[in-house]
């Protein structure tokens, strides 16, 4: 049995795909560094180090698209692109873990 294949991506610009991508970059490394998960320090010292480079890269893809005069987000159509690559899961990373009865 196959699994349930994705919706399509909706139609984006290049510069507005290249901003998705990095700013799932960026929320990867931020869950990754997250103190209310488990792991270990040097996983978070890791995701740390990367979380420079990868906002800079999300820093230039906003630069390229106010540049090329795209200067509105269509919210939108790029929820519909993040929750297609698993946004929800992968934002959720980001949050509190529910309490614990302990």
């Amino acid at each position: 049995m196959l699994p349930p294949e994705l919706p399509p991506l909706p139609a984006l610009t290049r510069a507005e795909a290249e901003l998705i991508d990095r700013y799932l970059d960026v929320v990867d490394l931020l869950g990754r560094v997250n103190p209310a998960r488990d792991g270990d320090t040097y996983r978070g010292l890791r995701a740390a180090q990367a979380l420079v480079a990868k906002a800079a890269a999300l820093r230039d893809a906003l630069e390229l698209m106010h540049a090329r005069g795209e200067t509105e987000l269509h919210a939108s159509t790029l929820a519909r692109a993040l929750r297609v690559l698993d946004g929800d899961r992968r934002t959720g990373r980001l949050t509190l873990p529910p309490c614990s009865e302990s």
